[in-house]
């Protein structure tokens, strides 16, 4: 009798073994499907020096920021909540699994005395925690049913496949607990719950012995299986998404790539391949969450864009031209090694059913994107969407010259005038005549450059700007000048909406007249000047210190300077809008915010809109939308100029002309101009210089 249940217990041994090995080739060749998928693009120059520790430091910080501690997912507290509590009761229970398996199977005691009861005692807790965690997640799929998650038959089957293996496994160690007696229940609270259901129902020691034995396998089976369905399913996001996190852009935010101009054959990407790995990558670590839904301002407006179905849209078409690709490359391979005759099968030769840019992208969604970065901010793994925008932009902008008849205008005129307004280049200087501005032609050495941008220069709500901030810095004793006629667009406008050409153009002409006038640092009233002089200059070697109005003038105001007696102070509600390329991109929100406050008189408060700080709601300027209509949808300025009267704001602060220009434009549109005005910052300190 002993020697049959020794050959039972080494056959199960050996078939549990074979069916782990059966299904662990399952999910190596799954993985190795989605691998081959990911070589397809391109490699990706900023993991160039990937494993230096100055590099390795804050990638694994973020590891433990956003993936272990899942800061991100708790920006929203029920999903937060939700997704915390489904993470860490299976990566428990999985440790659990290693130390039981450790024990049973490789003879690796562990498992005895007070370690043993704290170990039980603690799976009992975590497995509580998974089971609430799927729990919310089916009530949030299944009841509630938020607009941004689309419910698939994967979901289903993972939700409801969780819950039956989590179930099965408290079930198992109520028999075993029924059928030996065990005398540390206590440590064990939920199993020996359902032990003494068990025993309430009269069950048989025998009869549990084998309910125990069957479910067992049972339990390991479909725990086994779903490790094996990972690769095939959403779920691959469990590892793909921490390796995301891991694999993050460590360039300031929202930072493009640079295209080497002179030696690229084709500019921007048409196809899946033209990607790079990275961007590829991304695809599997999206979780389809759909938190970048819920803040883009063109979805939310009525637009066709979405953030969520742009990645998921791509992982399609990957899918769909990737295997053929796939094949073709490897028969390339094998007939330039001679390995293989020519070969010219279907996967190698068939062209996708639809083309990636203007059918599986629409163009009108490609355009409609702002820029405003809220998606990559929201995404909880760091998936970043508007890089992928950009690159098909400038496939559109540079190989099709396939662009709304704005763009085109907003083009000629930078490219003729040197700024989207397409005023005389000649022009630029003369809101500053009557100013005493130095400029730096003029020799006189500066401490500051003053960058006005085009705004500043041409725009006659922006000039009214632009002065107010010298008066300031006048004020202030401030050694600056300006570059006058020599200052050209910066190229935001051009970059965002693909013209990288015409982008490295401007680039190249503005850093050179700076470097030959030794300028040092720089201040600038545009947001988007901001950021690419500050953090995309740079790859073309215009390292210059560079900061933002707002921050100048709060460091100005921390020194008392200048001296601000003036009656000029606010009053009523006042709020303050995040711009997106000064907060979002920049992380510029109190300094700002600290002038508003201080500026605040007898009768004045500060107010904030339900969306502000990083959750702040664009504009509708940014990306070049500045320059284009919206021909579908609400306006996005309008419905932020709502958000500003739902907060019954009487003044809208603002830190930068295209903000300033939308909020006058939609506070006009919506008939408020008796209740509601928009100003600068500059505005603002300069209106309360002491009159002297």
């Amino acid at each position: 009798m002993a020697t049959r249940e020794l050959y039972w217990n080494i056959a199960g041994h050996v078939f549990m073994y074979l069916f782990v090995l059966v299904f662990a080739v399952i999910f190596a060749y799954g993985v190795y499907r989605r691998y081959q998928l990911w070589r397809l693009g391109k490699a990706d120059e900023r993991f160039r020096d990937f494993w230096r520790w100055n590099t390795l430091r804050p990638r694994v910080k973020t590891v433990i920021v956003d993936g272990l501690a899942q800061v991100r997912f708790f920006r929203d507290a029920y999903p937060g909540i939700m997704h915390f509590a489904i993470f860490w009761g299976f990566v428990v229970l999985f440790i659990g699994t290693v130390f039981v398996a450790g024990q049973a199977d490789f003879g690796i005691n562990t498992l005895f005395g007070t370690f043993y009861l704290i170990f039980s005692m603690t799976l009992n807790v975590f497995g509580v925690v998974a089971v609430a965690g799927v729990l919310m997640a089916i009530w949030r799929r299944y009841v509630t049913r938020p607009s941004r998650l689309d419910n698939t038959l994967d979901d289903a089957v993972i939700l409801w496949g969780l819950l039956v293996v989590l179930v099965s496994g408290y079930i198992l160690q109520g028999l075993r607990i029924a059928a030996t007696n065990d005398p540390w229940t206590a440590w064990e609270p939920v199993g020996n719950l359902v032990a003494q259901l068990f025993l309430a129902a009269g069950a048989s020691v025998g009869g549990m012995e084998l309910w125990h034995r069957l479910l067992w396998w049972f339990h390991m089976f479909l725990g086994a299986g779903f490790v094996a369905y990972l690769p095939y399913s959403k779920l691959f996001h469990i590892g793909a998404s921490p390796a995301n996190q891991f694999l993050r852009t460590l360039a300031a935010p929202g930072v493009l790539s640079k295209v080497d101009i002179e030696n690229a054959e084709t500019f921007g990407v048409s196809k899946v391949e033209e990607f790079t790995w990275k961007q590829l990558f991304e695809t599997d670590a999206c979780t389809r969450c759909g938190r970048c839904q819920d803040y883009c301002p063109a979805n939310l407006s009525g637009k066709t864009l979405s953030p969520k179905a742009l990645i998921q849209d791509l992982k399609t078409h990957l899918w769909a031209v990737g295997p053929g690709l796939v094949k073709a490359r490897a028969q390339a391979a094998a007939q330039a090694t001679a390995a293989a005759p020519a070969q010219t099968g279907a996967g190698a030769s068939a062209a996708p059913a639809k083309a990636m840019v203007g059918e599986v992208f629409k163009d009108d969604d490609i355009w409609a994107c702002t820029t405003c970065r809220a998606c990559d901010e929201q995404c909880p793994v760091f998936v970043e969407h508007i890089d992928k925008i950009v690159d098909m932009r400038r496939y559109l902008s540079l190989m099709e010259m396939r662009f709304p008849p704005e763009v085109d205008r907003a083009f000629r005129n930078i490219q003729n005038q040197s700024n989207p307004w397409g005023l005389g280049a000649g022009y630029r200087a003369d809101w500053a005549d009557d100013l005493g501005v130095k400029k730096l032609s003029g020799g006189e050495p500066v401490d500051v450059l003053y960058w006005v941008g085009c705004a500043g220069a041409y725009d006659d709500r922006n000039k009214k700007v632009a002065t107010a901030f010298v008066k300031v810095l006048q004020a202030a004793g401030v050694n600056f000048g300006i570059l006058g006629t020599e200052e050209k667009c910066c190229g935001d406008t051009a970059r965002r909406l693909g013209n990288e050409y015409l982008f490295q153009m401007l680039a190249q002409e503005n850093i050179e007249t700076m470097k030959r006038y030794g300028v040092k640092k720089i201040v600038t009233t545009c947001p988007h000047c901001l950021n690419t002089l500050k953090n995309e200059y740079p790859q073309f070697g215009g390292d210059f210190e560079v900061v933002h109005h707002s921050e100048f003038m709060a460091g100005l105001l921390a020194q008392g300077k200048p001296s601000l007696n003036g009656q000029g102070k606010l009053g009523g509600a006042v709020t303050y809008h995040d711009s997106c390329y000064l907060g979002r991109y920049n992380n510029v929100y109190a300094q700002p915010r600290e002038i508003v406050k201080g500026a605040l008189g007898e009768g004045g408060k500060f107010v904030e809109m339900s969306r502000h700080h990083a959750k702040s709601f664009c504009c509708g300027a940014g990306g070049g939308r500045m320059w284009l209509e919206e021909s579908h949808g609400k306006r996005i300025n309008e419905m932020r100029v709502d958000q500003a009267a739902e907060a019954k704001a009487d003044t809208v602060v603002t830190a930068c002309p295209f903000c300033l220009t939308m909020f006058t434009d939609g506070v006009k549109a919506k008939d408020l101009t008796e209740k509601m005005k928009a100003v600068d910052l500059a505005e603002v300190v300069a209106g309360r210089l002491s009159k002297e």
